[in-house]
């Protein structure tokens, strides 16, 4: 915790390097270099917008505001992953001071492209099965950073889902095979999920937004009953759009934040991905302060949300079970 400096204690101090201070021109103190941190995005500064926001507030409990006295240079791959390994050689080519990677993709960029500049992620995968780091405990190395629960409340989702439809047989699911490192634990988990419950799942793939509607061209050639929209930066960056495709098409669909309930989807169930990336921005201001990320321990968030979009779910001709409702943070009507 930063704490203040009392004034006696600071004129004190300011005493006693006002000979050295009055000796320096006042454009030189004014001068003195920002730390650059370079923001490492998948989607870009539209869909990513409440990212960098949650981030900067972070940055700012830590003593941090851009523009002020750290500067941010933002790279964006506008959803195109293969673009990710140039964007993050470039900020080390820039020497930026830290790299912020908001991506499991994004990640594994600053990782190939630096082991000394310090990294912080924001993460759905596991960060030691993927090699980020040596333990959570105890990072090790230039990295360190935050998870949120990906691949742990998808199958949940699709718990939720059949909950709300028990007549669905058929359902789908969606992933963005360009990030293999989420997609293939998320596919795992809900393939076994879908078994025990007597549901017949489709994977299906999304690699950028105009992959979207010929998804729905397909659930409905499935007859698919219900959606699921595995985590993915990809998909974040689009609730709305999402959203307005699954009331277009009368698709039940759940996805992970509440954006894409209010936004007309039937229910969404993850983490608060606006808490993860304001963690984010406080480990970047521990680390700008002197700290190193090998012993910042990579955070975990545990705390999943429940909304219900309730005018969505009478549109659709759905009725809500009480003991679902109950268990809700929030019904939107």
């Amino acid at each position: 915790m930063v704490t203040g400096i009392g004034r006696r204690t600071f004129l004190t101090a300011l005493g006693g390097a006002a000979g050295s201070l009055s000796l320096r021109p006042r454009a030189a103190i004014a001068q003195q270099p920002m730390p650059v941190i370079g923001y490492l995005g998948p989607g870009s500064p539209d869909t990513d917008a409440f990212r960098v926001t949650a981030f900067r507030k972070g940055l700012k409990e830590a003593g941090y505001v851009e523009g002020e006295n750290v500067s941010i240079v933002y790279r964006w791959a506008e959803d195109h992953h293969d673009r990710l390994p140039a964007l993050a050689a470039d900020l080390v080519r820039r020497q930026v001071a830290i790299i912020v990677a908001t991506s499991t993709p994004a990640m594994i960029a600053a990782k190939a492209a630096t082991t000394t500049i310090p990294v912080v992620f924001e993460v759905a995968a596991d960060p030691v099965k993927l090699g980020f780091v040596a333990s959570l405990s105890r990072p090790g190395g230039n990295v360190t950073g935050v998870t949120q629960l990906g691949e742990e409340v998808l199958p949940k989702r699709l718990e939720l889902l059949h909950e709300l439809l028990p007549a669905a047989h058929v359902m789908a699911l969606l992933v963005n095979p360009t990030d293999p490192g989420l997609a293939e634990p998320q596919t795992r988990g809900s393939l076994a999920a879908a078994k025990t419950l007597g549901v017949d799942l489709h994977v299906l793939s999304a690699s950028s937004e105009r992959d979207f509607d010929g998804v729905f061209a397909k659930l409905k050639e499935l007859q698919a009953g219900g959606l699921v929209i595995g985590g993915d930066a990809l998909f974040t960056g689009h609730n709305d759009q999402l959203a307005a495709l699954t009331i277009q098409h009368a698709m039940p669909a759940i996805y992970q934040r509440r954006e894409f309930a209010a936004a007309g989807g039937l229910m969404s169930y993850g983490s608060n991905l606006a808490d993860t990336h304001r963690l984010v921005g406080v480990y970047v201001g521990r680390i700008l302060k002197g700290e190193k990320p090998a012993d910042l321990p990579v955070q975990q968030t545990t705390t999943v949300e429940l909304y219900i979009n309730l005018k969505t779910a009478k549109t659709l001709g759905i009725t809500v079970p009480i003991s679902l409702l109950g268990r809700a943070d929030e019904v939107i009507e």
